[in-house]
């Protein structure tokens, strides 16, 4: 399987709970199908996970939509439509759309909270979505050939940071991401929180390894151990932060959290001294470790529920 099959495999197994943000996630892969006018929606994917995905959460809007399997010369190509006239005037009607616009814009009066945005950008992925594996090259991609969504979409990524590019390629329009630390921050955003795990590990060991020709192999055992040590922090803050705890810390843990991710390659004791004022290497040690144990109990009691 390859790496962008199972960024989208982690975020179709996530739930989405609340009817406005089901509602986002259909609109997403209502903007991004094949086609999305008055003859209804047509989605086309490789991918039978993603297909079953868009039918869910039509479904929980209560628009009935089928699926084929269609044979292609490259493959099985699972196609997701809703095409009856009665759910295609429910699904306009919803969505804010009258089925004959020239140019397809994103409508706000679709998000109602910030989790909407996060249900929109991840089904967007699952239905136009691509990235390349961290191994090659730092690469995510959405296509469209829809030029006014493509320009809309790149500005709600932009609000929210992640500092998109957009450009065309053979007549469709690709919003791009290369910085592996965006990258990273989108997937997290997006609910896939091992594959940025993943491209956080493969970032800071590639920088690792550029280095190793300049140090002993006893330096290079230690610079291992502080990147699994920089991780781990990390991975803990992410977490905390997606489950919407890590403003519920004390300011100095939330400090720690802060200045961890700022200097994901100082070693404890460079790290010690970059505060201000400067911490002792153990108070700063036992900060971090508190941190990741917070994060492990609260993962465990949801793992457990």
């Amino acid at each position: 399987m390859s790496f962008s099959l199972d960024v989208k495999a982690e975020i179709v197994s996530k739930k989405i709970v609340s009817p406005c943000c089901v509602k986002a996630a259909c609109y997403a892969v209502a903007c991004f199908a094949k086609y999305f006018d008055g003859r209804g929606i047509v989605l086309q994917t490789e991918v039978e996970s993603v297909a079953q995905f868009a039918k869910k959460m039509f479904h929980l809007c209560d628009i009935q939509g089928t699926i084929e399997a269609r044979e292609r010369a490259s493959g099985v190509i699972y196609e997701f439509s809703v095409k009856q006239p009665e759910a295609v005037e429910q699904m306009l009607q919803m969505f804010g759309h009258n089925g004959n616009e020239t140019t397809l814009r994103i409508h706000p009066e679709n998000f109602s909270c910030e989790r909407c945005y996060h249900a929109f950008i991840s089904a967007a992925f699952l239905c136009g979505g691509t990235i390349t594996d961290p191994e090659k090259e730092y690469s995510l991609e959405f296509l469209t050939p829809k030029f006014s969504l493509a320009r809309d979409y790149e500005a709600m990524l932009a609000e929210r940071e992640f500092q998109p590019h957009r450009t065309l390629r053979r007549g469709t329009s690709v919003i791009y991401i290369k910085a592996s630390e965006r990258i990273e921050n989108l997937l997290a955003y997006m609910g896939a929180g091992k594959a940025a795990m993943t491209i956080m590990n493969s970032r800071m060991f590639k920088e690792v390894r550029n280095n190793s020709n300049r140090i002993s192999n006893c330096e290079a055992a230690n610079i291992s151990k502080r990147v699994q040590a920089s991780v781990q922090v990390k991975k803990a803050v992410r977490y905390l932060e997606e489950q919407g705890r890590l403003e519920m810390l004390s300011q100095p843990l939330q400090k720690a959290a802060e200045m961890r991710l700022r200097y994901p390659e100082y070693t404890l004791s460079q790290l010690a001294e970059a505060f201000d004022p400067p911490l002792s290497k153990s108070g700063l040690s036992h900060q971090l470790k508190k941190i990741i144990d917070i994060a492990k109990a609260l993962q465990e009691r949801n793992e457990n529920a």
